[in-house]
Order: structure tokens, then C-alpha cells, then sequence
């Protein structure tokens, strides 16, 4: 897998159901550790509200996935947020949902919808950013040669760290490492060298 989605941003929505306010925020998160952060956070935010529900999908293979009801009936909240996480096709996303009760019981169905519906609602609103995974490239040039390989390897890819010294090493974030290295062969006429040194993910 070279692409997976995730959200361009942090958005909120609210809905009101029968007098009970459900006020979803979904963040984009690195990690498990960066989710249950998120969480926690709103739980002081609106420490007056009742339940925080969540979910979160982790990873570019959405290997990880966790929901939590947090007291509402089982599979009346966190699930159906999951649900709606999974079914847009996003990762790396917590979704919380904070529910004031408004004294009227919605039961099993209307919770599902309404905690369903506010993480929709929150997810329109953050949009969507693709992101690609980056081999990262080390490309060692003479100092003579540099300038001129510089633009070429700017057209190639992302060069996010160049060191000067008596050989300059420019570090470059590339799709194909295959054909990357092919094009600086021939534009250095073979005289640069190329090495692999790992990947990350970017945004596209």
C-alpha cells in the first residue's frame, strides 16, 4: 500500500436530538498514544458532560481500531463511530463524541444514528488528505556538480535537507526510488551516488 487517506484537519460538529447535545470532534493522530490524548482531552473540556464516546483508526493498513460506548448501551456509540470511520476509508483519526443528556431516552436505534451522524457531520467538514508513502534518498554529488543537480533533483522530488561540505548530500523524498535513481545517474552522467536510507509518509 503506497497511499492511504486521512483528514486535512481538525473539525467539530453538534446535533441536538430530543434535547441531548452530541458534539463530535475528529483530529487527525499519529499513534494510539495520540488518540487516547485526545480523548482525555475533551473529557476536561466538558468535564459536565455525561458520556465521551470514541473511536480511532491507526495506521496506514487501519490495522489498529478501537471504540469505547464510555456508559452508553454496548454498541450504541462507539461502534457505530467506528462504523463511519472505516466506511469513508480514513486512518490515523480519532473521533469523539461528547453527549449532554437532554432527559428523553433515545434508545438503541436513535443513539446509533445520532452518534453515527454527528462523526459524519464532523468528518464533512475536515475533508479528506491523501498521503503517499516516501522513500527517502541520499544523493551525494561533487561540490562542482551541485548546483547544477540541485534544480534537477528539485523536479524529481522533495529535498528537505542539503549539507555542504567537500561532496554535498541532499536528502530527497521520492515515489519511484527506482527511477529517481536512474534520472541521476543520467544527470550527473553517472558521477553522483545514490543511496536508500528509509521511508515516511507525506501528504500529497
Amino acid at each position: 500500500m503506497n497511499t492511504y487517506r486521512t483528514v486535512a484537519r481538525s473539525a467539530t460538529a453538534e446535533i441536538e436530538v430530543r434535547r441531548s447535545r452530541f458534539l463530535a470532534v475528529v483530529v487527525r493522530v499519529d499513534d494510539e498514544a495520540g488518540a487516547r490524548d485526545v480523548i482525555a482531552s475533551a473529557r476536561r473540556e466538558h468535564h459536565d458532560a455525561r458520556h465521551h464516546c470514541s473511536a480511532f483508526v491507526i495506521g496506514a493498513d487501519t490495522s489498529l481500531r478501537r471504540s469505547n460506548d464510555d456508559g452508553e448501551p454496548a454498541g450504541t456509540a462507539g461502534a457505530p463511530m467506528l462504523e463511519v470511520l472505516t466506511r469513508r476509508g480514513v486512518s490515523d483519526v480519532v473521533a469523539v463524541v461528547t453527549r449532554w443528556f437532554g432527559g428523553t431516552l433515545l434508545g438503541a436505534g436513535g443513539l446509533v444514528r445520532a452518534y453515527g451522524d454527528a462523526v459524519g457531520l464532523a468528518l464533512d467538514e475536515a475533508g479528506v488528505q491523501e498521503r503517499r508513502l516516501r522513500h527517502t534518498m541520499r544523493v551525494t554529488a561533487a561540490a562542482t556538480d551541485a548546483g547544477s543537480l540541485d534544480h534537477r533533483l528539485r523536479s524529481l522530488g522533495t529535498v528537505t535537507d542539503v549539507q555542504y561540505g567537500d561532496d554535498v548530500v541532499f536528502t530527497v523524498g521520492v515515489s519511484d526510488p527506482a527511477r529517481f535513481a536512474d534520472e541521476v545517474a543520467a544527470a550527473s552522467t553517472g558521477r553522483a551516488t545514490v543511496d536508500q536510507s528509509g521511508t515516511s509518509w507525506g501528504d500529497t
